[in-house]
């Protein structure tokens, strides 16, 4: 049988603010995938994968995950000594789960105990997401668990706060809305971004406004998209992207600057950050793709949902 495949995430809404306790949307992305393949190795990117999963087991043999959750690390070991690889064209950098997608194959393939992760329950839910953050913490030094969560589950994941997460419904994909991704040409690291985070937080300026207003722009905006309510959703998204142009400066690519002001001043588009910023890909959101399309004509687009 083969190998499942997993696929990409992209967080809607909840950057930066899902570590203050907002609210946050996200959803798979079938367009970037990866899967568990052997081979023999023959490519530079094929060994490298091997040897990357190879360091991931040795880290996995030190980690203490309870019972319900304990993988098999012994024959995760032989099959990379077999040759196995992680065949993955999710591109790193871009703020859409690469490390994650690996965690969840890697979950799915070699835990003990098998779930559908259809029949999971909302509790069950909040154990799988500590445990993927004990084991993307590999990778990022610290995880919510999020990211391997959504790319495990393939489904829309609501993250109520920093304890609860839900499986939701998406609005019907249809008509000429459209969310968008825009790619800013630039790789971009999580670690400094997330610094610079930190670093304005230590500012009782920043706190007051990121609690008051950012979060409030950010829950209003999931609860009415949810609810396909889209008049209240567009008023609170401008309202969020213009916080974010004024408040994220340093994560927003500077040769987004004007683009990103653009779409505030004509309301054909508004412009957010996708993950953590600093690069890789910009969320974009538009009441009628088709115009938006024309005015962004100059980037390269890729639709991630209609509506």
């Amino acid at each position: 049988m083969a190998n499942p495949l997993f696929y990409a995430k992209i967080l809607l809404f909840g950057e930066y603010g899902i570590i203050e306790d907002s609210q946050g949307l996200t959803l798979p992305y079938s367009f970037y995938k990866g899967t568990l393949k052997f081979s023999e190795l023959s490519s530079e990117f094929e060994k490298k994968s091997n040897e990357n999963l190879k360091s991931f087991s040795d880290y996995l043999q030190n980690l203490a995950l309870p019972e319900n959750f304990k993988l098999n690390v012994d024959e995760f070991k032989a099959d990379i000594s077999n040759g196995l690889y992680f065949d993955s064209n999710i591109p790193q950098g871009y703020g859409v789960g690469s490390s994650g997608a690996l965690v969840a194959a890697i979950f799915e393939k070699y835990s003990i105990i098998k779930r559908n992760p259809e029949n999971v329950s909302k509790e069950e839910l909040k154990d799988l997401k500590k445990v993927f953050g004990q084991l993307e913490s590999y990778f990022h030094g610290k995880s919510s668990g999020i990211d391997p969560l959504i790319c495990y589950m393939n489904l829309p994941i609501l993250i109520e706060n920093k304890e609860n997460v839900d499986k939701v419904a998406l609005p019907a994909n249809e008509g000429k809305g459209a969310i968008f991704l825009i790619d800013s040409g630039i790789t971009g690291e999580t670690g400094p971004m997330i610094q610079i985070f930190f670093e304005k937080m230590k500012t009782e300026g920043f706190r007051k406004t990121l609690k008051e207003e950012f979060i409030r722009y950010n829950n209003a905006c999931i609860d009415t998209f949810l609810k396909k309510d889209l008049n209240p959703f567009f008023r609170n998204l401008k309202k969020l992207s213009l916080w974010a142009y004024e408040h994220f400066k340093p994560m927003i690519p500077e040769s987004f600057y004007n683009v990103w002001k653009k779409g505030l001043e004509t309301n054909a588009y508004y412009l957010k950050l996708c993950g953590s910023g600093g690069g890789g890909y910009i969320l974009g959101f538009a009441p009628d793709y088709e115009l938006a399309s024309e005015m962004l004509s100059d980037f390269n687009k890729e639709v991630i949902y209609r509506f």
